[in-house]
Order: C-alpha cells, then sequence, then structure tokens
C-alpha cells in the first residue's frame, strides 16, 4: 500500500491505474467519525493507492473524483477528463433560447 501525499498526484496516479486496467480497478471511500478523517483507496489488486486527509474541504476534492471515475466507466477509459477536471476550460458561447426572462 502506497499513501500518496497529494492531492493531484492521487488523481493522476489513480486514473492510470484505471485506464491501464478498467475492468479490475475499485474506489473506494472510508469515512471514521470518531477520528473526522477520509480514506480514499483505488487498487486493481497488483498496486493500491490510498489517500488520507482530515481537511473538510477536501470533501469537494473527492467529489470531483467521483465524477471522474464515473466519466471513465460510463465513457470509456481512452476519455478526455478535461471538461470533468476543468482545468482546461473553453470559453462556451452564451445560450440564446426561448426561456423566461427574469
Amino acid at each position: 500500500m502506497v499513501y500518496v501525499i497529494t492531492w493531484d498526484d492521487f488523481v493522476e496516479q489513480s486514473v492510470k491505474l484505471f485506464r491501464s486496467n478498467p475492468d479490475k480497478t475499485r474506489y473506494v471511500m472510508k469515512y471514521r467519525h470518531s477520528d473526522g478523517k477520509l480514506v480514499l483507496k483505488v487498487t486493481d489488486d497488483k498496486q493500491c493507492l490510498k489517500f488520507k486527509t482530515d481537511q473538510a474541504q477536501d470533501a469537494k476534492k473527492m467529489e470531483k473524483l467521483n465524477n471522474i471515475f464515473f466519466t471513465l466507466m460510463a465513457r470509456g477509459p481512452e476519455t478526455d477528463i478535461t471538461e470533468v477536471t476543468g482545468k482546461e476550460q473553453a470559453a462556451q458561447p452564451a445560450k440564446k433560447g426561448r426561456g423566461r426572462k427574469q
């Protein structure tokens, strides 16, 4: 088991692990209320990555990681995840619709 120190490294290595073996990779979250610790684990039975935190703001990061894994599982492991991570946001034109004006 390897505890990854930084969040960005954990996400990068987790995505790489999932893409290398999508059928065997599992993602587990464990929260202990008594300690206030959240542990995230990604494994394919050969390699195990863990990230441990006690910071409340990391819950938003965990939500983004969930979205990344949901996208990879639904669209396939070769999917571009930049739209989920928000690192490369392209300017989108404003939508002109028939909605109600406020």
